[in-house]
């Protein structure tokens, strides 16, 4: 059975910073692209980030370009979100997906995997 499953979300003030994770069991995803979206109350879900399965090409939303950084431990089956300089407008539950293709996408549609998600609260 395949899972994602996130790790490292919480509550801290603008500004400060939070590293999420998500690990992955069931098969090996070394070779997928791994995103992370996230979706607060009443909104649609949002791209974040994208990494394609070598992790020599990333793709970012324009919102979170400059303080996040998305990366990966293909050894670990292990995709990891390293948020600074975060604002309110960061509040949402994040969630960490995987699509087995290379060809960039920032539709959430097009994923196949997905984790149960992360509370991230951010507080001004």
């Amino acid at each position: 059975q395949v899972q994602l499953v996130e790790s490292g979300g919480g509550l801290v003030q603008a500004g400060g910073s939070l590293s999420l994770s998500c690990a992955a069991s069931g098969r090996t995803f070394s070779g997928a692209t791994m995103g992370w979206f996230r979706q607060a109350p009443g909104k649609e879900r949002e791209f974040v980030a994208s990494i394609i399965g070598s992790g020599s090409v990333t793709y970012y939303s324009d919102s979170v370009k400059g303080r996040f950084t998305i990366s990966r431990a293909n050894a670990k089956n292990t995709v990891y979100l390293l948020m600074n300089g975060l604002k309110p407008e960061d509040t949402a539950v994040y969630y960490c997906a995987a699509r087995d293709s290379t060809y960039p996408t920032f539709d959430f549609k097009r994923y196949t995997y997905w984790g149960q998600g992360t509370q991230v609260t951010v507080s001004s």
